[in-house]
């Protein structure tokens, strides 16, 4: 891989995310013309008083001078202060982040393990009983959507049988500290990481089965199976290696649209994370917060897909620039 297409895709990557910076500004000052109008909705301001507020937000002089402000504050990962909780937005953020961080990293590597490994077995045998059970369930778990998911999987595993919590992080009342702490919290992350895993296993599992197929066609099988290896040998150290391309380069680009998808999942489980915190924002509403989860989200997304974009130059020489 090359100095120039690490470059290319680099100042690429960085057009696009100045592109969201503008387009983040300009998008929710459409959406909510009269901010404090909206956060004191039924309540008599003065003039002054609406003076006062609109100066403390930042939301005085032009359109232009608030754009070049929040430019400079965003450079400087000022986001603002949330209207709501008056905290500063970046530490808002950066006390959220761990707990999606980690539900977002297990349900990826859970969602492409398994996925994958459904994927090989129905390549394998292909038109046979595993073969349609498996495509199936995965391409039955795929269309669903995430909220009604996570509804059914909280309706019978939390409130009708009782295995695990209803929502939240942890038990109020539970051991604050230990082993028994963390036991605690993995109980409560079993049912929204089961939710993200289901909805994205299937993707990489037809994925897999795709590209496997395709590779089982190719002549080097053929001969690796003349040499007289047998078929686990063929599958293991010949076909799934080079089958394996798309999911590697899937999985980093999945990364950054499971952050984002996060929302829905952590507002139905109560999950303490970005994406609740951006369901709260919504219904606030509260422009600094989510301007500054449209940022995240989008930096996130943008970054994956330019590893995504670097993986695959590094393990297929092929999309190389000569």
């Amino acid at each position: 891989m090359t100095a120039r297409l690490i470059t290319t895709k680099v100042l690429g990557s960085l057009a696009t995310l100045a592109f969201v910076v503008i387009f983040n500004f300009f998008l929710f000052r459409v959406i909510a013309s009269d901010p404090v109008a909206n956060l004191f909705r039924g309540r008599n301001l003065s003039d002054s008083q609406r003076e006062e507020l609109t100066r403390e937000f930042g939301l005085d002089g032009t359109k232009l001078d608030q754009f070049w402000a929040y430019v400079k504050q965003t450079l400087s990962l000022n986001l603002g202060r949330s209207y709501i909780t008056n905290q500063p937005v970046w530490g808002e953020i950066v006390d959220r982040a761990p707990a999606t961080i980690v539900l977002v990293g297990v349900s990826a590597i859970l969602s492409a393990v398994i996925g994958v490994l459904m994927g090989i077995a129905a390549a394998w045998k292909r038109g046979s009983a595993t073969d349609y059970l498996s495509t199936g369930f995965t391409m039955t778990t795929y269309s669903m959507p995430e909220a009604w998911l996570g509804m059914i999987l909280l309706s019978v595993f939390a409130v009708a049988v009782g295995w695990f919590p209803v929502g939240g992080i942890e038990d109020p009342n539970g051991d604050p500290s230990g082993v028994g702490h963390l036991l605690d919290q993995a109980k409560h992350m079993v049912l929204p990481a089961a939710t993200l895993t289901l909805a994205y296993l299937g993707e990489y599992a037809l994925v897999m089965r795709s590209s496997l197929l395709d590779t089982m066609r190719e002549d080097y099988l053929v001969l690796a199976r003349a040499k007289g290896l047998r078929d686990v040998a063929v599958r293991n150290r010949h076909a799934v290696p080079n089958a394996l391309l798309p999911v590697v380069t899937l999985l980093a680009i999945n990364c950054g649209f499971v952050l984002s998808g996060a929302i829905v999942v952590e507002t139905i489980f109560s999950w303490p994370g970005l994406g609740l915190a951006t369901y709260d924002a919504i219904s606030g509403p509260d422009l600094p917060m989510l301007q500054g989860m449209f940022l995240v989200f989008s930096g996130a997304v943008i970054v994956f897909n330019l590893i995504a974009d670097l993986l695959y130059a590094a393990l297929d020489p092929r999309v190389r620039p000569s």
